[in-house]
């Protein structure tokens, strides 16, 4: 018989036997195991997953990939060797025994090599004995979640780091745990921040000035430019341990099954320590820097009449295109500016105006009314009629009774092919050969096939003569005067939610003396949804938007 070795190692194992903590140990006693019993295991068949919990089933890839080559219909393998229960699952004891009952009832044998016993079921006791098991299972896991805890706890009421790496800190092995210490470089900078803040700075100008000054910062988040932003600025200025407190058990790690998850725990079961020894800022400087972000929300709170954070930038925004432009220079927004032009308002690129020149460079500001003209006049003359009556042209050409038999005699054999490639790929995966590759490119084919399928369809729904191109014409034009009133820009939600509709992606702006160069794609499936009678024959689609695109470009001078 052919049989599958299924390993897995967590990092829970800390305190069990050798075994439970190798996976090649694992994997070389369940070869021995089935050889002496005269069962072959491909390499093909041998599966592990290293360092994972086993509750966390989303992360045990090649678990699941084992459970599908068993479960697919028909198994490539008659045995399934583990070193025990736990091995496959350590979830609650329903889930962990349903999983092995739907292993066997898929025709394959479940064998564990610790006791050299048979996982059985359908009786009363084979019931009662597996889930209560795999109940035991769970438990364990459950247990070692209580004791990672109290341990954490007390390295936590020592003094010692339970987390990462800090902004402010070194962390340092002392003695097999890890301790904090300050960085006089760092605590340089807090100490600034905070300061600066007390003094009447806001985030923005702190980012700017720490920038300028090429100051340490905190290592970003991964794609993320380096360096200070006005995010950073807060995030500093509201960590407790700055003024020597310790708040640990501010976040659950695990849900009630054992997954990984993060979410906030109420207020009454953090725990504080006083750590006077990580003090960066004095008692002083804290409440100045607090007592003046304190007054700052409290005015903005009367101002806004108690609704301060109760609104949605982008859907609620009275401005035309908040979030539709970009950057060429760092990728970053180009956004209306808090301060005037001429006593109008302005776009311009945000990092600049956050982060200054060292993030962005692109200083160039320009009136609000001007770029919104300017790109809706754009837009307009991309959707006059005359600009889209090539597109028109040669979708009355793919539809030429000549044409479209020719594309759809194509489409099948095309189906034809892919047919062949499906029928040779399942035979192969009969014999047994290369499961994991071969079950790979039986996907792709299978989405290939579907993708031609409904080509396939979309030609046969098309009648030809029903078609006038006079009718396609006079609706073309209707649907684009529609759009070209939507865009307008008199009603901002509804124009807002047109550009929402057919622009493929934000709008490019480059930075180029006193004036910016935009350009951007509109769908044009969606604009002319409905006019040809048939969108797939519009044009090719574009390989990021999925349909038809023209492109077009413009000024803001």
């Amino acid at each position: 018989m052919i049989a599958a070795i299924y390993a897995r190692k967590s990092t829970e194992q800390t305190g069990a036997d050798a075994d439970a903590k190798s996976v090649a140990r694992q994997i070389e006693n369940a070869r021995a195991f089935a050889a002496a019993r005269g069962w072959t295991v491909p390499d093909a068949h041998v599966y592990s997953d290293d360092a994972i919990s086993g509750a966390e089933t989303r992360k045990l890839k090649n678990r699941q990939r084992l459970i599908d080559a068993i479960t697919s219909g028909r198994s490539p393998v008659q045995v399934l060797v583990l070193r025990d229960a736990s091995r496959l699952s350590r979830r609650d004891g329903d889930e962990a025994f349903g999983e092995l009952k739907r292993i066997a009832q898929a025709g394959v044998e479940i064998w564990f090599y610790q006791d050299a016993t048979r996982f059985s079921h359908g009786t009363f006791g084979d019931n009662v004995v597996g889930f209560v098991r795999a109940e035991m299972n769970a438990e364990y896991r459950r247990e070692v979640s209580r004791w990672v805890k109290e341990a954490m706890v007390r390295k936590a009421r020592a003094g010692h780091v339970t987390g990462g790496a800090c902004f402010g800190y070194d962390n340092v092995k002392v003695d097999g745990h890890t301790e904090r210490r300050i960085n006089p470089e760092h605590a340089a900078v807090i100490r600034r921040i905070f300061a600066l803040c007390a003094d009447g700075v806001g985030y923005s100008r702190i980012a700017k000035l720490l920038n300028a000054d090429g100051a340490p910062a905190p290592k970003p988040t991964r794609g993320r430019p380096p360096g200070w932003s006005p995010s950073t600025i807060h995030e500093v200025l509201r960590r407790p341990v700055y003024r020597g407190e310790v708040i640990y058990n501010q976040t659950r790690r695990r849900d009630a099954g054992g997954a990984l998850t993060f979410a906030a725990r109420p207020e009454s079961d953090w725990l504080r320590f006083d750590r006077p020894e990580l003090r960066i800022v004095s008692p002083d400087a804290w409440h100045a820097a607090r007592q003046r972000l304190d007054g700052i929300r409290e005015q903005l709170h009367v101002a806004s009449g108690g609704k301060l954070g109760g609104h949605r930038r982008d859907i609620d925004s009275r401005y035309l295109f908040s979030g539709f432009m970009r950057c060429t220079r760092c990728g970053g927004t180009i956004a209306v500016m808090n301060r005037s032009h001429g006593h109008r308002p302005v776009y311009g690129c945000l990092a600049h105006h956050k982060r200054g020149t060292t993030v962005c460079d692109n200083a160039l500001v320009k009136p609000l009314a001007d770029v919104d003209d300017a790109v809706l006049t754009t837009l307009r003359v991309t959707l006059r009629p005359k600009a889209v009556d090539e597109v028109i042209d040669r979708a009355w050409q793919a539809l030429a009774p000549p044409t479209l038999a020719a594309d759809r005699a194509r489409c099948q054999r095309d189906v034809d092919t892919v047919d062949r490639a499906i029928a040779n790929l399942t035979t192969a995966i009969e014999m047994g050969d290369a499961l994991p590759p071969l079950l790979d490119a039986l996907k792709r084919k299978h989405a290939e096939r579907q993708t031609l399928v409904a080509t396939l369809a979309a030609h046969d729904a098309v009648d030809v003569t029903r078609l006038n191109r006079q009718d396609v014409a006079r609706n073309t034009r209707r649907v684009l005067g529609e759009w070209q009133t939507r865009l307008r820009g008199q009603d901002v939600a509804d124009t807002r939610q047109a550009l929402r509709e057919i622009l493929v992606g934000p709008l490019a702006f480059r930075a180029d003396g006193t004036a910016y160069h935009f350009e951007g794609d509109v769908l044009l499936d969606k604009v002319l949804a409905g006019t040809v009678g048939s969108a797939p024959f519009l044009a090719r689609p574009d390989a990021r938007s999925k349909g038809c695109t023209l492109h077009f470009t413009g000024v803001a001078a």
